[in-house]
């Protein structure tokens, strides 16, 4: 073990937790001006990245505008969005586009298009103009293969897979230390899975860019990584967190035996596919003048709604009258995976139902990524910069993953050589004495399938005050069972995702009981109607613990 330990890099200028786009972007910009350490759960490709199907939204046709992208933006984001984080974000786009193609990323292009480099742009649900770039329906996992690229020709960045992080080391770790100066970040404690092993990485800067949170929920798109851990560490730490109540289920994934959680993009629907019901009926346009080109939490909302009324286990995507040729050409991926499930999407409806998808609050940051712990900077999906407000609009989320990681790397930048890694004092060794190996592994994974039932059942696309108190109650108990078990058992990579995946959970359930109205993606049969004399504002947490210390 110490042989092991000895070639351990364990302090860093900056270091990078996550590895999707916002995590191999800051990294790549920071690592020209001091030490990287990037640490990733799984393999460095393993991320919502990754599973990213549409595209990246950015004004590059002459007849668009930036106006037309802020606002399409804010009407989606239902009065909460931070408009001058919405105007940075598209206002930068471009150059972000073009950083991405210097790196090697490849896009779909069409001789008919007037964008710059013959781009070729789609269009998604609540966009007014084609402004969707795209690798095919594979545009994720096309510009993280080229940052991976990028980043493995770098000689300043040390990349540790399958580590986990266990806990942020903050002023509260150090001994002596009071908070009244406040809180401040040294870096993090982390689990070598493989090993077995908790050691400290000190840091100047940490960056967290650990995604979303979709595996709290029984259906989701994301992939099993997503578990919140960013959010529930940055909790932890006193960190402020925002907006939790907002998560957005994806309307379209594959209703499937075998595929429940593939996504079928937005983007079929912004090439013609239409949703119908079990009886081949078009249903939308009761629903939104756009149809099935609805934003995201109208078009779930609905299918919700004709679910329910109908009794039946999945509404229908046509795109049947496309010709085959067109829709094997531009979604090789979803026609290829539904192939090979016995759904030829050129002949077949496809069935669908809506998962959660996208976390639109988390840890609260400015416009440089700056979190409320001096040092901590979040990108992201798991940082709530203002953009998406109640309603995250369809492919700004990569987008803001590049915008935003550039410019918290900029800020990072400008502060590091100011910092010292003599600021944190002794931090001491992880400390498990007293703990002992427990293989109950039946306790966690029925814990894991309890607290995901009780959010589907009770926290999903409609809630009401009825439900939310029954999750909170039941959320309490796992949460207090989880933590019995947390101090008492040596720490593993699934006892860490459970112990998050419950503090996550807490988040969204307290947030959805604080806002008494109906705003985006958070609906409830209480509340009906938005209220924007009293809640057009952002719902925050802070842990208790932290407000009680610093008074």
């Amino acid at each position: 073990m110490q042989d092991w330990f000895s070639f351990m890099k364990t302090s860093c200028d900056f270091l990078v937790v996550g590895s999707g786009i916002a995590g191999l972007s800051f990294a790549i910009r920071a690592a020209r001006f001091g030490s990287v350490i990037m640490i990733t759960k799984k393999s460095d490709s393993e991320s919502n990245t990754n599973y990213a199907q549409g595209g990246i939204a950015c004004v590059l046709d002459p007849k668009d505008s930036f106006e037309s992208h802020v606002r399409d933006t804010l009407v989606s984001g239902a009065g909460l969005c931070k408009e001058e984080a919405v105007r940075i974000l598209v206002s930068e786009a471009p150059q972000r586009i073009e950083e991405l193609i210097g790196w090697g990323t490849r896009f779909s292009t069409s001789k008919k298009s007037g964008a710059r480099h013959h781009l070729d742009l789609s269009r998604e649900g609540g966009h007014s103009a084609n402004r969707i770039v795209h690798m095919h329906d594979f545009t994720g996992r096309a510009v993280e293969e080229s940052l991976i690229r990028q980043l493995r020709s770098m000689r300043n960045i040390t990349l540790y897979e399958n580590h986990c992080g266990v806990d942020l080391i903050t002023d509260h770790h150090v001994r002596g230390r009071s908070l009244r100066g406040g809180n401040r970040c040294y870096g993090m404690y982390v689990l070598d899975t493989v090993q077995r092993a908790i050691f400290a990485v000190q840091a100047k800067i940490t960056c967290f860019t650990t995604g979303g949170c979709g595996r709290v929920y029984l259906h989701t798109t994301n992939p099993e990584i997503a578990t919140g851990d960013g959010v529930a560490m940055a909790y932890r730490a006193g960190a402020t967190i925002e907006n939790m109540e907002f998560i957005q289920f994806h309307p379209t994934t594959l209703y499937h035996e075998h595929g429940n959680s593939f996504l079928i993009s937005e983007a079929l629907r912004g090439f013609g596919a239409v949703l119908k019901d079990s009886r081949g009926v078009e249903f939308m346009d009761r629903y939104h003048p756009l149809k099935s080109l609805a934003t995201r939490d109208i078009v779930a909302r609905a299918i919700d709604n004709e679910l329910k009324k109908s009794g039946d286990s999945c509404v229908y995507l046509d795109i049947r009258h496309v010709p085959a040729a067109r829709t094997r050409r531009h979604f090789p991926l979803i026609y290829g995976r539904c192939k090979a499930l016995g759904i030829d999407i050129t002949r077949d409806l496809i069935p669908v139902v809506p998962a959660a998808h996208f976390l639109c609050g988390g840890i609260k940051v400015d416009t440089n990524g700056q979190s409320t712990i001096p040092n901590l900077y979040a990108c992201g999906e798991v940082a709530c910069t203002g953009i998406h407000g109640a309603n995250r609009l369809a492919s700004n989320s990569l987008l803001e993953a590049l915008v935003f990681s550039r410019r918290a790397a900029d800020e990072a930048i400008a502060r590091v050589r100011s910092i010292s890694l003599a600021d944190g004092g002794s931090i001491p060794p992880w400390d498990d004495s007293g703990t002992i190996d427990n293989e109950e592994w039946v306790l966690l994974s029925h814990n894991v399938n309890e607290l995901q039932s009780v959010m589907w059942d009770y926290v999903g696309i409609v809630r009401s005050n009825l439900r939310l108190q029954r999750a909170l109650r039941r959320v309490a108990f796992l949460e207090k069972e989880t933590e019995n078990f947390y101090r008492r058992t040596r720490i593993t990579p699934r006892l860490l995702e459970l112990r998050n995946l419950v503090t996550t959970a807490k988040l969204v359930v307290t947030s959805a009981i604080k806002r008494h109205e109906s705003r985006g993606l958070h609906y409830t049969t209480d509340y009906l109607e938005q209220n924007d004399r009293y809640w057009k504002k952002n719902t925050a947490l802070v842990n208790p613990l932290f407000k009680r210390r610093v008074r």
